[in-house]
């Protein structure tokens, strides 16, 4: 056995559907983009993660990007296999000689189905691994704030990814309740999309539309410390000429408004069938909000005034899932909620 270890590379991957993480030895080694550029013609991978990033939205007939995970599940196998092994590699930095057998851990949403769930182990068995572990991501984000999910007591927690917001109870190292929903990153940047739009008349990109979310999105139409507004290009509808205009805050408010509302009813429906023990504890507790979700401007003051609980905003919250599953893959003998 003794042997075998010195061959096996441990890492831990949050495979999300905007960004992929890996921890190895205790380190974030790879923090990129969930995305893998192809070659149309030879079908070659060109680039994955930020260097594909760059290229998607600019490329010509011969490059297709392709992101392989579509609402937190893998929408195209082959590209999801590229894309795991390609992250893997970047953990040596490309050096290592051989390949060494891998020990993985991957984080799944929880409203996943069976088949979703071997897709995930399959296109990781393909990259290289020997045993790969499933673990669930409010599960992984709640190890990863810090919470005991070992006690006897219920803790709420929010991981407002890219493709699914996860919602779950947790108590006695095992999900009690949860909603999962296919709304979340993604679908606030397809908002802004239509709303400037529908709005400004102009044409602007996803990656625009993201860059407009992280400088200028909010939950609230008021904020004390509100960001300056944002000058934003497309092209101009009218005409076809590329323009400039700006936002505010204020408006992406109220185009998120609608996908924010959502949240809330899923956030209510998961308080409405937790077990009454498990109401006492989060009473007490709170709610936890993680994943890059939680980065939105005003949304913690938001969900709490909905549901009149304390809601605290994980520190680091779009490494929370990942630094979870880092724990997960170090205690693998002693956490039950790990699935082979």
């Amino acid at each position: 056995m003794g042997l075998f270890n010195w061959f096996t590379q441990e890492v831990a991957i949050d495979l999300g559907t905007a960004n992929t993480l890996i921890i190895h030895n205790d380190k974030v080694v790879v923090d990129e983009p969930s995305i893998v550029a192809f070659d149309r013609t030879t079908n070659k991978v060109i680039a994955i993660g930020r260097q594909a990033m760059q290229m998607e939205g600019k490329t010509h007939d011969n490059i297709k990007t392709v992101r392989p995970l579509r609402d937190g599940v893998i929408a195209d196998f082959t590209a999801a296999e590229h894309l795991i092994r390609g992250m893997v590699k970047l953990v040596n930095n490309g050096k290592s000689w051989f390949f060494p057998s891998l020990r993985m851990v991957v984080c799944i949403p929880s409203g996943i189905t069976e088949v979703e769930k071997r897709a995930v182990r399959d296109s990781a068995e393909i990259a290289g691994a020997k045993e790969v572990y499933l673990i669930h991501e409010p599960m992984a984000a709640a190890v990863g704030i810090g919470i005991d999910v070992e006690e006897p007591v219920g803790n709420m927690i929010i991981d407002i990814g890219g493709g699914t917001t996860e919602i779950a109870v947790i108590a006695l190292s095992g999900i009690v309740c949860d909603q999962s929903i296919r709304v979340a990153g993604d679908n606030f940047d397809s908002d802004i999309v239509q709303y400037i739009r529908r709005q400004h008349n102009i044409m602007i990109g996803e990656r625009t539309a993201e860059k407009i979310k992280i400088e200028v999105g909010a939950a609230l139409p008021e904020l004390q410390d509100p960001p300056e507004d944002f000058a934003v290009q497309g092209r101009d509808l009218m005409t076809g000429i590329p323009k400039q205009i700006t936002v505010s805050y204020t408006e992406i408010a109220h185009c998120l408004d609608k996908s924010i509302s959502k949240i809330e009813e899923a956030i209510l429906k998961a308080l409405e069938i937790t077990p009454p023990e498990l109401s006492a504890d989060i009473y007490q507790t709170g709610i936890y909000l993680t994943g890059g979700g939680a980065l939105l401007r005003g949304l913690d003051k938001r969900i709490q005034a909905k549901t009149k609980l304390p809601v605290h905003v994980a520190e680091d919250p779009l490494r929370a899932v990942v630094r979870g599953t880092g724990i997960a893959l170090k205690n693998i003998g002693r956490f039950k909620f790990l699935m082979q």
